[in-house]
């Protein structure tokens, strides 16, 4: 059963599609990766899944409802939980409140919300500095600090924009190992130019170009493929 799906997806501005009929069906439990080209409308479809961004026409069903009306409030209690591609923590507060923060918007009573940051936190590997300052992290530790955000509110679709992007060797590791332990349990949707990082996690990988979805595979179908090495792989952007 798919948890996500998208038929005739597509956003246009100021008569330019940025994403253009795109259907999708990513099934419970997996870790699906969206790649492409800069400019190929990626951000722009995952801000539709999210609500963030209004589809122009199409529709978008989530754990069996349709939802494409849904604001982003609305899918977040439902359990679609996401992550910026831009770092967008609470820089003066202490890490365990910028998670707290996050839980209450799903969670009331003290106590789950006190379990569900304990939870989070020990999933990224930052338990032990809960009462540190979110701003004296370092740049990957507040990635892995948004993605806590997401999880504690437990989330059955974790979207996340470009978790990798400017993080060092030893963090894109631990990033590698919170996919591992999410696997199954929570299905992943991530938006990933390190095609390392996708090889390694991804079970299933959507290709986009121009708006439209030009290939669909699994890693090693999608590295093998013509049309992705023309678009894609090819060019320099894969290791952008």
């Amino acid at each position: 059963m798919n948890i996500l799906s998208a038929r005739g997806l597509t956003k246009n501005f100021n008569g330019l599609s940025a994403v253009d009929n795109v259907c999708l069906d990513v099934p419970h439990g997996q870790v699906r990766a969206l790649i492409g080209p800069n400019g190929a409308g990626k951000t722009t479809l995952v801000g539709m899944l999210s609500g963030r961004v209004t589809p122009s026409s199409g529709s978008i069903t989530f754990d069996g409802r349709e939802v494409t009306s849904w604001p982003s409030h609305k899918r977040i209690a439902a359990g679609v939980g996401y992550t910026f591609q831009i770092t967008s923590i609470f820089p003066n507060l202490s890490v365990w409140e910028n998670v707290a923060l996050a839980a209450r918007r799903k969670l009331t009573a003290a106590k789950a919300v006190e379990q569900a940051v304990r939870s989070a936190l020990d999933e990224v590997g930052l338990g032990s500095r809960q009462a540190e300052s979110a701003g004296d992290l370092s740049y990957g530790h507040q990635r892995l600090l948004e993605i806590a955000m997401g999880l504690a509110q437990a989330p059955k679709l974790l979207i996340l924009d470009e978790p990798t992007q400017g993080l060092a060797g030893g963090e894109v590791a631990d990033f590698l190992n919170l996919i591992a332990k999410l696997r199954g349990g929570t299905t992943v949707f991530l938006i990933e130019h390190n095609m390392d990082v996708v090889m390694q996690v991804a079970d299933f990988v959507t290709v986009l170009d121009s708006g439209r979805v030009i290939f669909e595979g699994t890693p090693k179908e999608v590295k093998a493929s013509e049309t992705v090495q023309v678009a894609y792989l090819g060019g320099g952007d894969a290791a952008a």
